[in-house]
């Protein structure tokens, strides 16, 4: 999530300082992202620099300044609120990433890497199950629905990864694209043209998608 967006959203409430910013993004969304209060002043006056909030003027002198939405970043915060988040572009995944890689790299044990994978996974699953169920959503809906995003998400994992293992076991190793290959000057030093096999096409989509 950007918390850019995320501070402007709790500013179009009402003007808060830092603190009061870190402390609010943390509780309604349960701690999934906490921060440390160098990153919420960072933010904070790069939203100032560019023109989305302002300083409150009259504010007291004791108390800590304070800052409130400019109009464009009111504007900023409803065009957020409008508009769906992209996954034409999801952010880096490094288990896809390492997945991807451990099966064209040599000598990487990659059933090994999905087991220990999928261990953590299912130790991750059983935590965040526990706390959604001592949670009422009555009592803080916005936090239930945080932890339900994160159990979705690994019941989801757990399954691509018994993907990955059946693929794996399928196909093989994979080999490296010839694109992606140094090029060499003797025609067959690297062993003629390569090809992408099942298995990293099957892990590509997975990271597209």
């Amino acid at each position: 999530m950007s918390i850019r967006q995320g501070f402007l959203a709790l500013l179009s409430e009402q003007p808060m300082h830092g603190y009061q910013l870190r402390q609010e993004f943390e509780r309604r969304t349960g701690g999934a992202w906490p921060l440390n209060i160098g990153q919420a002043y960072t933010t904070l006056a790069r939203l100032q620099r560019d023109g989305l909030v302002e300083p409150v003027l009259d504010a007291g002198e004791d108390s800590p300044e304070q800052f409130r939405l400019t109009d464009d970043g009111a504007a900023r915060a409803r065009v957020w609120w409008g508009t769906a988040v992209g996954r034409e572009k999801p952010d880096r995944d490094e288990l896809a990433i390492k997945l991807a890689l451990a099966v064209t790299v040599p000598g990487v044990d990659v059933a090994a890497v999905v087991r220990r994978q999928r261990d953590e996974t299912l130790r991750a699953l059983r935590v965040l199950t526990r706390q959604k169920r001592d949670l009422d959503p009555r009592d803080d809906l916005a936090h239930s629905l945080v932890l339900e995003s994160q159990v979705f998400a690994a019941e989801a994992e757990v399954r691509w990864l018994d993907h990955v293992e059946a693929s794996v076991a399928a196909y093989g190793p994979a080999r490296v694209p010839a694109r992606a290959q140094a090029p060499t000057d003797t025609a067959g030093r690297n062993g003629g043209t390569s090809r992408t096999s099942g298995t990293t096409a099957a892990l590509t989509k997975e990271i597209e998608r």
